[in-house]
């Protein structure tokens, strides 16, 4: 599978678990194949079956994922995040456990891009701080290339930081609103 195929299935992935965050009772993962014809989604079979692996893996874990996220979101519940946020989580969390041949840089990196493309200006950070600490939580931790052991950490110390605690500057706007469906529009 290509790494432009998988980042289409994250996508549509994301936009599943979106949709079934407003509707607990939706079987996404069945409706995920009918939604693209029924929507004209521009979405490739094989990126489809990545989406529903990905959806059912987030699914499965449903709990476990919430409080591995909650954990490691420096003083944010997992109802006051964003509904995009909170799914970018779900679905980088699920991949970081349930798809061990996936590198963790490539999963943080990847979720980072789905905050920028769907979340507000702040989401990437956001994102990339929670998943970094659940990546090393879990134990799936890797240098990134030419980079030496320990230089990223610190750098990614003081933005983890600054990226999960709400009282920073840099933490995510719409995530103070009390209904998380009056930040979705």
């Amino acid at each position: 599978m290509t790494a432009g195929i998988r980042r289409m299935g994250r996508a549509y992935a994301l936009q599943l678990l979106y949709a079934r965050d407003g509707d607990t009772g939706q079987d996404v993962t069945g409706a995920a194949v009918s939604w693209a014809d029924m929507f004209d989604l521009e979405v490739e079979p094989e990126a489809q079956r990545f989406a529903r692996e990905l959806v059912a893996a987030a699914l499965a874990a449903g709990g476990e994922l919430d409080e591995r996220i909650a954990g490691s979101s420096k003083n944010w519940r997992i109802e006051r995040m964003s509904r995009v946020d909170r799914n970018i989580l779900r679905l980088g969390t699920a991949e970081l456990i349930g798809f061990p041949d996936v590198p963790v840089r490539v999963v943080i990196n990847e979720a980072v891009e789905l905050a920028k493309r769907f979340g507000t200006a702040e989401s990437s950070a956001f994102v990339n701080g929670v998943l970094d600490r659940i990546a090393t939580a879990v134990g799936r931790t890797a240098e990134p290339k030419g980079t030496p052991a320990g230089a990223s950490a610190a750098a990614g110390s003081a933005a983890l930081s600054a990226a999960t605690d709400p009282d920073a500057p840099t933490a995510p706007a719409d995530s103070a609103v009390d209904d998380p469906a009056d930040a979705e529009s």
